[in-house]
């Protein structure tokens, strides 16, 4: 048996068909990829619009973090860096115009905006806090030719001046500086010079060319001894003269515990406190201050300092002297605070001469309300007046171990410590007191009765004795 296979004239028809299968496929495996590229493009996109906008709200909530951090920061700076936001901006730059050898300028255009302008306040009261070196020209210009008095003493004159920023200053340029009022213009520069408290004057700034003045801000009220014993003695309430003695109590005791280096002032009394328009008391008049390191606790004073019948007993003796001085000082402050006359009047009746021995008498007779009574204050002010003079008869132990420290004193005056009863506090004013200090300048235990006082340690004591009646030698002005 034979085959015979015949070939068409044309391919077998299954060639075409399978191609055209193969065709199609690759086109349809061509379309997915395409359709597969594109799904992919477009998610791509996608998450690249998605994570752009990501890291836009994340830089967003971080610049918003750093914004309220710093706002917050702002707040936090002290509050006696800080400048009340109802004082103009262009004060930042107010002291430019005056001349000065280290001097941080910050000018702050009036038209600005900043939205943080706490830092440049901080900036500049920083600048403030340094006093700054005038030329004779410029007290010249400040003062406008030196015409406005605002007082005179032995030192010199007082005279009303005007800064470039219109802020009102107090100059008080000095007649003459022998040895010692040169002391005491460095000293006054080089102490208050570097403090900044509410209740202490502002220095800012010095002569020291052929005129030797100093520049301090100016207190609107003047001293709190008109208060006391001029004719406007009753017109300020035993209240807000509590409020002074606790502003004054608080700057004292900055000095003392607050500064790098313990501020002793020294001289103490109503004549150094002034008063601003509000009655704020700010302490004034350093020329006697010393600086001294915390560890140096006592000093051996060999010449007298201060204002006797104000300064304490160790002031006028060549005993060890220590800042609780200033703490006596203000004992005696207190007192005439209280009885708005000086602690030392001579034309009272003898027992009531010298106002802290008479307090004494009537405390320990338990008869401070009628002494309060007779110095004419009201039945509503006498637990507070009765707590001002417990402090002022701690204030004045003769032994400086025994007088409080100014932040204790300040919280005894405002009530949140409860004030033990006072010891009698003149051991050197009664015939057989001992005067053995110790190192400390503290006094040996004495079992003198309390009931003589001795005319020689009165004498000593800056009191002397004239047809029976008493004198503070400094008090006759």
């Amino acid at each position: 048996m034979s085959f015979h296979y015949q070939f068409p004239d044309s391919p077998p028809t299954f060639y075409s068909s399978s191609s055209d299968n193969f065709d199609s496929q690759a086109q349809k495996t061509f379309d997915r990829f395409g359709d597969s590229v594109d799904s992919t493009m477009k998610w791509a996109v996608a998450e690249s619009v998605v994570y752009g906008v990501v890291v836009i709200i994340a830089v967003t909530a971080i610049v918003y973090a750093i914004i309220q951090c710093l706002k917050k920061a702002g707040t936090a700076i002290p509050a006696y860096t800080q400048i009340s936001t109802t004082e103009k901006d262009n004060q930042i730059s107010s002291n430019s115009s005056l001349p000065s050898t280290n001097k941080i300028e910050v000018i702050i255009p009036q038209d600005s905006k900043s939205e943080f302008p706490t830092m440049e306040r901080f900036v500049s009261n920083i600048n403030r806090e340094k006093p700054i070196r005038f030329t004779p020209e410029k007290l010249d210009e400040i003062t406008k030719r030196y015409s406005t008095i605002l007082g005179s003493g032995a030192f010199g004159v007082v005279f009303k001046g005007e800064l470039s920023n219109g802020e009102n200053v107090a100059v008080k340029v000095l007649n003459y500086l022998d040895m010692g009022m040169e002391e005491q213009f460095k000293a006054e520069v080089s102490t208050i010079g570097r403090t900044y408290h509410n209740n202490l004057v502002k220095l800012f700034g010095f002569c020291f060319h052929h005129t030797r003045a100093l520049v301090y801000e100016y207190v609107e009220n003047g001293s709190l001894d008109k208060y006391l014993f001029g004719s406007t003695n009753r017109e300020v309430e035993l209240r807000k003269l509590h409020e002074i003695a606790i502003g004054t109590a608080k700057g004292i005791a900055y000095l003392h515990e607050e500064c790098q280096h313990r501020i002793i002032h020294y001289d103490i009394k109503p004549e150094n406190v002034l008063l601003d328009m509000n009655l704020v008391p700010k302490i004034a008049d350093f020329g006697l201050a010393k600086l001294r390191s915390r560890e140096s606790k006592i000093v051996i004073n060999t010449h007298f300092r201060g204002t006797k019948g104000y300064a304490a007993p160790e002031m006028w003796k060549a005993y060890p002297v220590t800042y609780k001085c200033d703490v006596y000082s203000f004992g005696i402050l207190l007192f005439e605070i209280v009885g708005r006359r000086r602690h030392f009047n001579s034309s009272y009746s003898e027992s009531q001469q010298w106002f802290p021995k008479w307090t004494w008498e009537m405390y320990e007779n338990n008869e401070l309300v009628v002494m309060l009574a007779l110095c004419g204050i009201e039945e509503k002010d006498n637990e507070r007046a009765e707590r001002m003079l417990k402090v002022a008869l701690w204030c004045v132990q003769y032994s400086p171990n025994d007088r409080p420290q100014m932040s204790t004193v300040v919280k005894m005056l405002e009530g949140e410590i409860e004030i033990s009863s006072p010891p009698f506090p003149f051991q050197n004013l009664v015939p057989a007191a001992k005067e053995n200090l110790t190192t400390e300048g503290s006094i040996a235990d004495s079992d003198t009765t309390t009931s003589s006082w001795n005319t020689e340690s009165l004498r000593e004591f800056g009191l002397r004795t004239k047809h029976n009646a008493f004198e503070i030698e400094t008090c006759l002005e």
